[in-house]
């Protein structure tokens, strides 16, 4: 039986803020290495045997990125479904298993959430092989992170009775346990038979439909209509709106593994971490000879067991221990490392204020390249501008504000009204308020350019979007 890997790329990861935000969350950072946490997910089980190309489910937010990072990776997934709302695992695990068992009716699904870090890769493979040969008996497997501490952040797994399988043993699913208190947590550790909870599983794509129209039957009709009403748009397929959005929200484990009789859970040692804080980023990356963990342009004297990213600026950090120092070009968080649990209540602060910082960066990505901005104020605001050879961005219109663009480097195709026009570096060019206008870039080299906009109403939802390639609304 093929085994098809789902790659579960949604969730905003806000105790990764500031770095972390809902357009650029934590799985689509380089937050370990210099590749993203879903390009190493990917590439984790890339060219493993009987392992098929991936399927990844994300929001319709994060499509591009998430096209343009397995492209980087030299990854071409089976397909890319767009979720149009979140629902939790257990419906866009269902959505993926209707999709793959329509391509092959016995597939097997690896279920991977795409923002783990797994050190030992070996050890992962393993593991994928003891839950193959388990998931091919009928079984749906979760996977055991053997405890290295007390953890109070993670869910745990009590195991039962040993289960036999041909590429080694698993063990029947007792019971799962929500997140415990300390004193609980050693007693789990100590007592040798309970594993954390993490998140990732294997089993057939049928035997998990089954099991789903047993225990939860509104989600698996949800999902299947889904599916059976999705379109595709560009190299993405849109499952059905109102069939997805009807679909109750729940996790894998309520909805499923925590009812069925078919659970095993497979013991994984394969130095994993879900990277759920600053704290746990910290406890897997490299540190130096004072347990320290820096990035970027940082400065040390007399500081230990901390972590200091810098982004846009040097961070100097004198005199300190085992705190958290994070700096972005719109934010700094500095936090002891028992305290960054709280980081979720600064974004809630921030949602409540009515506030930009836990959505974006100042750098916004988009499908044609990116722009940040540089400044603003009563009536204007400046924009760095880039658009990457062949972007072309959509034909529009503002009610609210003019703009005037300077070319930096490259050549810009210009529509403004009935007129086109090329610009290159030095030149520029003025849209009056209401012009319908148009940037392209028609070089080899990306195009540098800054923006200037003045007007009334400076906000991103001011663009009349009259024909775009991208299939925006």
């Amino acid at each position: 039986m093929k085994i098809y890997p789902i790659i579960l790329s949604g969730g905003a990861g806000t105790r990764l803020w500031p770095l972390s935000r809902a357009v650029l969350p934590k799985q689509l950072l380089p937050l370990v290495t210099e590749k993203t946490m879903l390009q190493e997910t990917a590439l984790r089980v890339a060219g493993v045997q009987d392992m098929q190309a991936p399927l990844i489910v994300c929001g319709n937010e994060h499509r591009f990125l998430v096209a343009e990072q397995m492209r980087e990776a030299g990854i071409k997934p089976l397909a890319i479904l767009l979720e149009p709302v979140g629902r939790n695992t257990a419906p866009a695990v269902a959505a993926a298993a209707n999709y793959i068992k329509g391509i092959d009716a016995d597939a097997m699904m690896l279920v991977l959430p795409a923002d783990h870090v797994i050190n030992n890769v070996a050890a992962f493979h393993a593991a994928v092989d003891r839950a193959a040969a388990l998931a091919r008996e009928g079984a749906l497997a979760t996977f055991g992170i053997v405890p290295t501490a007390p953890e109070t952040g993670y869910g745990y797994i009590k195991s039962g009775s040993v289960v036999k399988g041909v590429a080694g043993d698993g063990y029947e699913v007792e019971r799962f346990v929500e997140k415990p208190d300390r004193a609980t947590a050693e007693t789990f550790v100590k007592a040798g038979t309970y594993f954390w909870n993490s998140g990732m599983f294997l089993f057939r794509a049928e035997a998990y439909l089954r099991e789903l129209e047993q225990y939860a039957p509104e989600m698996a009709k949800a999902a299947a209509a889904a599916v059976q009403n999705d379109y595709s748009d560009l190299d993405f397929c849109r499952l059905d709106e109102a069939a997805f959005t009807a679909s109750p929200s729940d996790s894998i484990d309520y909805a499923v593994m925590e009812k069925t009789r078919h659970a095993v859970v497979v013991p994984a040692d394969i130095g994993w971490s879900d990277v759920g804080s600053w704290s746990a980023l910290h406890e897997v990356q490299p540190k130096d000879a004072d347990n320290n963990v820096t990035r970027g342009d940082v400065y040390l004297d007399g500081v230990s067991g901390t972590l200091v990213r810098a982004e846009s600026r040097i961070v100097a950090v004198v005199g300190v221990k085992d705190l958290v120092v994070v700096e972005t070009a719109d934010a700094v968080l500095v936090a002891h490392k028992d305290q960054v649990q709280r980081v979720k209540q600064i974004v809630d602060h921030l949602k409540s204020e009515d506030r930009t910082e836990h959505l974006m960066h100042r750098k916004v990505f988009r499908p044609w390249g990116s722009y940040e901005g540089i400044d603003v104020g009563d009536r204007f605001q400046v924009k760095r501008i880039i658009v990457n050879p062949g972007g072309k961005l959509s034909l529009q219109m503002h009610h609210h504000r003019a703009e005037h663009w300077v070319v930096v480097s490259g050549t810009a195709r210009v529509t403004c009204g009935d007129e086109v026009k090329l610009l290159t570096e030095n030149e520029s060019t003025y849209i009056p308020i209401g012009m319908n206008h148009r940037l392209e870039n028609p070089g080899k080299v990306p195009l540098h350019l800054i923006e200037v906009q003045s007007g009334s109403y400076l906000g991103e939802d001011d663009i009349v979007r009259f024909e775009d390639v991208y299939q925006r609304t």
